[in-house]
């Protein structure tokens, strides 16, 4: 199988990290979480000779899901997540960008994911993790070969996504932390939907939140 490379993009006016991920052989590409500024997803792609394959999201918030509709429409490509839960989320994408100031379309995804799915991308292979909490549909998608993960806001560097939100749950969110992310290897380097990229490792020795010596307490 074939790794998997990514290129981080920020978008939106909350600096949501868009990246797109792309099979090193193949040079098929997926636009994860495209929040928004489609036109310089797409400028990127093209300078980097990529093949627009797929639309994947992690979960539906408008950050990263409104301009989805619009890139699917615009390079005639399918979406590809996430779980089911969040489709009260996906159908209020033009009402979340009202209330944040941006713009966002209503999406309706091709294909659900689930806990233990598989999305191929050129000759690499993305394996999907359903991980609620932040949202109660959220899903991540890891590639074992590049030891890379997308993760979309359950975890960030030194911190975890909110759960205060619409049907958030905190204790939810602890035990997909725990229980999907770690056991994937200390080794593993994730990108956020926000901030900077870090390693599961880093995060279980000093993340105020889910630290093992803050979860041992």
């Amino acid at each position: 199988m074939s790794k998997i490379k990514a290129l981080i993009n920020p978008v939106t006016p909350f600096a949501q990290n868009a990246p797109i991920i792309y099979c090193e052989n193949t040079k098929q590409c997926a636009f994860v979480d495209p929040g928004g500024d489609i036109e310089t997803l797409i400028q990127v792609a093209h300078e980097n000779e990529l093949i627009p394959a797929k639309i994947l999201l992690t979960h539906g918030h408008a950050d990263h899901a409104g301009g989805a509709t619009e890139l699917s429409n615009t390079l005639d490509i399918a979406i590809i997540g996430p779980h089911e839960e969040d489709l009260f989320l996906l159908q209020s994408l033009e009402d979340q960008g009202r209330m944040f100031g941006m713009e966002a379309n209503d999406c309706m995804p091709q294909q659900w994911l689930k806990d233990g799915d598989e999305v191929i991308l050129g000759e690499a292979l993305l394996s999907v993790f359903h991980c609620p909490g932040h949202t109660p549909g959220h899903i991540i998608f890891f590639n074992n070969d590049s030891k890379l993960a997308i993760v979309g806001d359950v975890l960030f560097r030194g911190s975890i996504g909110r759960t205060d939100l619409p049907k958030g749950n905190h204790a939810d969110l602890l035990a997909s932390i725990q229980t999907k992310l770690w056991p994937l290897g200390d080794d593993v380097i994730f990108i956020s939907g926000h901030g900077p990229v870090s390693t599961f490792g880093q995060e279980r020795l000093d993340n105020a939140f889910v630290a093992d010596s803050v979860l041992q307490d």
